[in-house]
């Protein structure tokens, strides 16, 4: 991976609001290269300074190892959780095209 690729994972994972959810596998889409083990690997090299528990797998569930501390800031930023799971469907982030393209252009200045 390269730095480029790691600052593009990173400006989209600081775009997501709080109280939204988006998973690996939306970050490498949007990102448009790399899939959801890239973006894993990114987030735990480098996300500490992120809101990384925003990000979660495309079943809701939370990073193993985390998922406690995680969970516990999702619910207090008002995510829709149930048994131990994002409740993806009114929680997902789903920007367009635009905005996605905005976050990615600031990586490239």
């Amino acid at each position: 991976m390269d730095g480029t690729y790691t600052e593009q994972v990173l400006a989209l994972v600081e775009a997501v609001p709080a109280g939204r959810v988006t998973t690996y596998g939306d970050l490498a889409e949007m990102v448009g290269r790399g899939g959801p083990r890239q973006v894993g690997t990114v987030l735990a090299r480098h996300g500490a300074a992120v809101p990384w528990w925003r990000v979660v797998r495309a079943d809701g569930r939370p990073a193993e190892g985390l998922a406690e501390r995680a969970l516990r800031r999702l619910d207090a930023e008002g995510v829709a959780l149930r048994d131990g799971r994002v409740r993806m469907v009114p929680s997902r982030w789903r920007p367009d095209a635009a905005e996605v393209a905005l976050h990615l252009a600031a990586v490239a200045r």
